[in-house]
């Protein structure tokens, strides 16, 4: 495990100010990547808090494991947006800011002076970021859920067994894509702004990311007319390509290309399978998909899943066990990872899982554990009452 301590390096982003007015995952997914890269993010929340702080079980010392998931690197700052005070200290946040990232309800922000055309007035160099579920044309009043968007955008319908009901995603897939997508139109926006000194709206929607983030699926309506379905674990255009039994647990095998298949008949003794005219082409095993599986599941079940996993892993066939959570983590450790970093210290130490960017010169940094709610509020309201730049915060 790696602690913050380990970490000094200011990130890529060291002097941004990012005024977080977002709740839930999409956005503040989002502001966490960008407090991992070095942005100083204020964590705007209503009197009683994210609604994530209460989403419970699980729980690390009675928070919100969910909460603490999504949070680090921010600071905290509980504001009534009903009363003018707090809602004229909100503005003043958004005049400082270098970002402003929000996901309310479209126009949810207007009656109170926090809207991208009322803001940028005052601050024309803010870059301003939008999370919305469907947009702000007809499905602006619609609630973005990440479910309801796995639902309307066709994803569960390729989701589970061929001849059972749609399934979910085990995680709210989309909501991630979405903040990942927000992060990515940020940074091109501060490129622009660097360039030319004006900010701009930066606008996501869950159910146009969802549409992108189908990628294949979505092509193979769009450009081929046809409507994809369920396959279980298949793949509609690459075999062998999903979990096949071994002597004891299945085994994920991906052969996606014909030299990873020749090695893959090579190691299971069979290099025959590579040279039968049948199965010489992807296209051909995955047209003679139910003629190839057996012949492969009859090879593997001569050894258990863990010893097939490392001589193809050997041979260059990609292939994995199926694993739980804890296996995944166990796995980054055995590759070298290191997937945990604790972030913070003594009682308030917060073990999280570690950004995924890797940087030779600015690597992500880990300063500050998942606030408490307001737990900066003293500090912050200070220096927002103050003439800007009197206090350093």
């Amino acid at each position: 495990m790696v602690t913050a301590e380990q970490t000094h390096a200011a990130g890529p982003l060291s002097g941004l100010l990012v005024a977080d007015f977002s709740r839930v995952l999409a956005g503040p997914y989002a502001t966490m990547l960008l407090a991992d890269l070095g942005a100083d993010v204020v964590k705007v929340e209503g009197p009683h808090g994210d609604d994530t702080r209460s989403w419970t079980p699980p729980v690390r010392d009675a928070v919100s494991t969910y909460y603490l998931g999504i949070n680090r690197g921010k600071r905290s700052l509980a504001l009534d947006l009903r009363d003018e005070t707090d809602a004229a200290l909100a503005r003043e946040l958004a005049r400082r800011a270098h970002v402003l990232i929000e996901n309310f309800k479209p126009g949810g922000l207007t009656k109170y002076g926090l809207d991208y055309d009322a803001v940028s007035l005052r601050n024309p160099a803010l870059v301003y970021a939008s999370i919305s579920g469907f947009g702000t044309g007809p499905g602006r009043d619609v609630p973005g859920y990440d479910l309801m968007v796995q639902a309307v955008s066709g994803l569960m319908s390729l989701t589970g067994d061929p001849d059972g009901p749609p399934y979910r995603a085990g995680i709210s897939v989309f909501d991630v894509m979405a903040g990942n997508h927000a992060v990515i139109g940020i940074l091109a926006a501060l490129r622009h702004r660097d360039a030319t000194g004006r900010g701009q709206l930066v606008e996501v929607n869950l159910l146009s990311s969802a549409l992108s983030g189908l990628v294949n699926h979505s092509s193979a309506y769009v450009a081929g007319g046809v409507v994809p379905v369920r396959m279980g674990n298949a793949h509609p255009s690459v075999f062998p390509y999903e979990p096949l039994p071994t002597a004891d647990d299945d085994l994920i095998v991906a052969a996606a290309n014909d030299g990873q298949y020749r090695r893959l008949c090579e190691v299971l003794g069979v290099p025959r399978l590579a040279d039968d005219p049948r199965f010489a082409r992807n296209a051909d095993r995955t047209a003679r998909r139910e003629e190839l599986r057996p012949l492969l599941v009859e090879q593997l079940a001569r050894r258990g899943a863990a010893e097939w996993f490392d001589l193809l892993v050997q041979a260059g066939v990609p292939s994995g066990p199926i694993n739980t959570i804890k296996g995944g983590f166990a796995m980054a450790e055995r590759f070298g990872l290191e997937p945990v970093v604790e972030v913070g210290a003594g009682e308030r130490a917060v073990p999280t899982t570690r950004n995924p960017l890797r940087f030779s010169e600015t690597p992500p940094v880990y300063r500050l554990p998942p606030p408490e709610l307001d737990e900066h509020g003293a500090e912050l309201r200070a220096w927002l009452a103050a003439p800007a730049g009197d206090i350093d915060v």
